[in-house]
């Protein structure tokens, strides 16, 4: 069936470009805090005098408390009928936690008594997690009014990767580029100014996506509206434990979560291009690098998802990106990484930034094709057990990803620590002794590697191909259909 009649097609809720494209945006909006919280440690270590590993397990700690708020923000949602929607509501108190939160903590922690410092700095992080999730929930349970149509879901995720790729690229090419080198170092100074833009730019984004919604969140596009199995809290785990879709999903997704987390730690970055490397600029430079194969990749996985499904383009991305990275430790295994320089280009150089675009491109699209699977897995539940949920499902999802990948921080503290950083993280202008090259290859792409080969693994018993998903809206429009008979019938 073309994507034209598809689109037109009566059975399909169908939206419009622009509303996929600025709904996209509340992702954005909350990966502009995530972005700007991922230096915190340097705050909470260089600023407010933290040890290394108090930060990092109080940042697990926090990660796993943000698994737990999930289902029963999930739950709030899908009890949620007002007269603004069931979601436009969540994302506003979300993105007002997050910007008073992040304001608070950065400027009065490192006031306070060293006795009140590790206690205030758990209780504000724990707030703002909790307006985190709140937001953070509506990308992944509103997919289900935004669009059915199996050959527009997948468009989500083309806004969602480019996005995301300005925000994580272009952001470390501004702090790496612009803000040390205005500051002079990781100083509260700086801190201060990248959370300004953050709050700004989410806020705008926030309410642009808001926009976007607006015509959706009405009862109408909420599963089978009148239909709808009632749930209580106590189903959440009967819903995890019959929907084999969703925990596949899981698997795959938290795996490499926790992987992507781990490469974009601060610490790790300043590993590999800062030590490794030996020019920690070039992990701003190299990035605006990738930015155009990351739109190409995304392009062309998200075109290839249209045709023969999210699963199948999920599959061939994990693996190519696979076998991208294991090219590449090798490379670098047998090269002197210091060779690999913008100034004076060669083929290692040339050699690496291919190597690197493509697995860090398809990391994006994986990452990105996610947010519209777990839709086709809450469609799913409402096809086979008639439950509306989508707050619950999306919940689920991130509670177990967030206990998985809750654990980066931890993972790069202990790790860095096993070779000898305990009171400190590796730091700019240090020696690169043999334990520090095989933690940092580790780290930057072993890691990555163990995460697409749970993933390729799990996608062996993800049912929801392009097929399934058809034949599941057409009997969700089926049902609703018959209905809507009904009630004529009966009036």
């Amino acid at each position: 069936m073309s994507a034209k009649v598809m689109e037109g097609n009566p059975k399909y809720n169908s939206a419009k470009m622009w509303q996929i494209a600025f709904f996209a945006l509340n992702n954005t909006a909350t990966n502009l805090y995530m972005f700007a919280i991922g230096f915190v440690s340097y705050y909470a270590t260089g600023v407010a005098g933290l040890s290394v590993v108090v930060v990092s397990t109080i940042l697990t700690a926090m990660r796993i408390f943000d698994g737990f708020t999930d289902p029963i923000i999930g739950f709030i949602i899908d009890k949620t009928e007002s007269k603004f929607g069931k979601f436009r509501p969540m994302m506003v108190i979300g993105n007002v936690i997050l910007a008073s939160t992040m304001l608070i903590m950065y400027n009065v922690t490192h006031l306070l008594p060293e006795s009140m410092q590790f206690l205030f700095f758990i209780a504000i992080y724990a707030v703002y997690i909790i307006g985190y999730t709140f937001q953070t929930a509506v990308t992944k349970a509103a997919q289900t009014v935004l669009t059915n149509n199996p050959k527009q879901r997948p468009l989500f995720s083309v806004f969602d990767a480019s996005y995301n790729i300005f925000v994580f690229t272009g952001g470390q090419v501004f702090v790496a580029s612009y803000l040390v080198g205005k500051h002079g170092d990781f100083t509260l100074s700086l801190f201060k100014e990248l959370n300004m833009y953050a709050i700004i730019l989410s806020g705008i984004f926030t309410i642009l996506a808001i926009i976007a919604i607006w015509e959706k969140d009405r009862k109408e596009f909420f599963g089978l509206a009148d239909q709808t199995v009632e749930t209580r809290f106590r189903d959440y785990w009967p819903v995890l434990k019959g929907n084999r879709p969703m925990q596949m999903l899981v698997i795959a997704a938290s795996t490499d979560k926790l992987a992507s987390s781990i490469v974009r730690q601060p610490a790790v970055l300043i590993m590999f291009f800062g030590i490794m490397l030996g020019d920690y600029a070039l992990s701003g430079t190299i990035s605006m690098i990738t930015i155009i194969p990351s739109l190409l990749i995304t392009f062309l996985g998200v075109g290839y998802a249209r045709k023969v499904g999210l699963k199948n383009s999920f599959v061939k991305a994990t693996w190519i990106a696979l076998i991208s990275f294991a090219i590449l430790v090798v490379f670098l295994l047998i090269i002197e990484p210091t060779v690999i320089s913008l100034s004076n280009i060669g083929i290692a150089t040339i050699i690496f930034l291919v190597l690197y675009s493509l697995g860090m491109g398809l990391t994006g699209l994986t990452n990105a094709l996610v947010i519209p699977m777990i839709a086709d897995v809450s469609d799913y539940e409402t096809y086979n057990t008639g439950r509306y949920v989508p707050g619950m499902m999306g919940t689920i999802f991130s509670f177990v990803d967030k206990l998985i990948s809750s654990l980066a921080p931890a993972v790069v503290g202990f790790l860095v620590a096993f070779i000898g950083y305990t009171d400190e993280f590796p730091q700019l202008g240090e020696s690169l002794t043999v334990s520090l090259l095989v933690m940092t290859l580790i780290l930057k792409f072993g890691i990555p590697m163990l995460g697409w080969i749970a993933s390729i693994i799990a996608m062996k018993f993800y049912a929801l191909d392009n097929k399934k998903m058809e034949e599941i809206q057409t009997a969700i429009a089926d049902i609703k259909e018959n209905a809507k008979d009904n009630e004529i019938k009966t009036s």
